[in-house]
């Protein structure tokens, strides 16, 4: 089993930054793929964006040009800037690992992220 920790969520004025990391209790083989993802009140969890092993980028329309992911190996870590928040982006934040078939290992618990208008 794997388990994974966020730090970094806060509050902030709206424009402003933070960055989001999420770390990996251990590495296991079947790691392929990191994704972020957020729920607002009262709606679904979204996708946010996804990083795989080999360095492929994917995020969503929503947040393209402002949150950036990234991943330090060495600290098995993936992180997530998000620039340019609006109050659009206030939701619980959660990281997850996926397998080769984009099926979840594991979540993170899940942190708050608020940008105040």
């Amino acid at each position: 089993q794997v388990q994974l920790v966020e730090s970094g969520g806060g509050l902030v004025q709206a424009w402003g930054s933070l960055r989001l990391s999420c770390a990996a209790s251990r590495t296991i083989a079947s790691m392929y793929a990191w994704g972020w993802y957020r729920q607002a009140p009262g709606k679904q969890r979204e996708w946010v964006a996804t990083i795989t092993n080999g360095g492929r980028l994917n995020s969503a329309d929503s947040v393209k040009g402002r949150f950036t992911i990234t991943r330090d190996n060495a600290k098995n870590t993936v992180y997530l800037q998000m620039n340019s928040l609006t109050p659009e982006d206030t939701a619980v934040y959660y990281c997850n690992v996926q397998d080769l078939l984009l099926l979840v290992i594991a979540w993170g618990q899940g942190i708050q992220v608020a940008a105040s208008s």
